[in-house]
């Protein structure tokens, strides 16, 4: 098991992605950060705290709810569609391997005419099999199928694993 990211390196990764997404969207009042259900509600939990620190307007965070092991299962978010209606969304997931749970949470949201959409991931690892890319990211990986990424959030003790 080796250690990729440490606590401050996870920190200053998902600083780096707030500041970015702040520079694309400064102009907008509202942004609506989407966090697939576990590891990826949690980074747009840590990523909501950055903003908040940044920027002006506000920083809603709602949940996706969608079955990794069969993601043609409907999909439903904490919130209602008609309150991301018309925004700004940042999808957000802790890492992005295939892309099949990005993209069919993608489709999702095409469902309700909404701004402007982008995705942010803790880590990248370029296994994609679905045309669906990191707007935001704090790493990219070359690891190999076999290998396994694992993210932990603790608020004194974050790290990124590979297995």
């Amino acid at each position: 098991m080796n250690t990729i990211l440490t606590h401050d390196q996870v920190q200053h990764k998902i600083r780096r992605i707030a500041f970015q997404v702040a520079e694309v969207f400064y102009e907008e009042h509202e942004i609506i950060l989407a966090g697939i259900k576990g590891q990826g509600f949690q980074f747009a939990s840590l990523l909501k705290a950055q903003l908040d620190s940044i920027l002006q307007g506000t920083v809603t965070i709602c949940e996706v709810k969608i079955d990794k092991k069969n993601p043609l299962s409907p999909i439903s978010t904490s919130l209602d569609s008609n309150l991301y209606k018309d925004k700004v969304v940042v999808l957000c997931d802790d890492v992005l391997n295939s892309g099949s749970t990005l993209i069919y949470s993608v489709k999702h949201f095409l469902d309700t005419p909404i701004k402007k959409m982008k995705t942010a991931v803790l880590v990248d690892r370029n296994h994609k099999r679905y045309p669906v890319k990191a707007d935001f990211k704090g790493i990219s990986l070359s690891t190999n199928l076999k290998e396994h990424v694992e993210v932990f959030f603790d608020s004194n003790d974050s790290k990124v694993l590979l297995k």
